[in-house]
């Protein structure tokens, strides 16, 4: 079943998986969990406990498989990494400090 799910972790295409995830799917790629919050549609870092289900039990491991009865795979999970701006403020730093 083709979907644009990709690994939260590392962007990696997840079509060739079938939706949904068992507890223990991980990502060919990287080896991430994938019913994982960081995985889910309902994860949200500034609600309550970082998911918008209000009746979800806490997990506190985030990155690590859990058994949510409320998971829901997200196809914007992958955020990408912000490493260009990361290396560029310590370019900055860098240069303010005499590296």
């Amino acid at each position: 079943m083709a979907h644009d799910i990709a690994c939260w972790k590392c962007g990696a295409s997840l079509a060739a998986l079938s939706l949904p995830f068992g507890r223990l799917e991980r990502c060919k790629a990287c080896g991430a969990d994938l019913h994982c919050c960081k995985q889910c549609g309902l994860y949200d870092r500034s609600a309550y406990q970082q998911c918008k289900e209000p009746t979800v039990e806490e997990v506190r491991d985030k990155e690590r498989a859990n058994f949510c009865d409320h998971y829901k795979p997200a196809a914007g999970a992958f955020k990408g990494s912000n490493g260009g701006a990361a290396d560029a403020a310590r370019s900055e730093l860098e240069k303010l400090f005499g590296k």
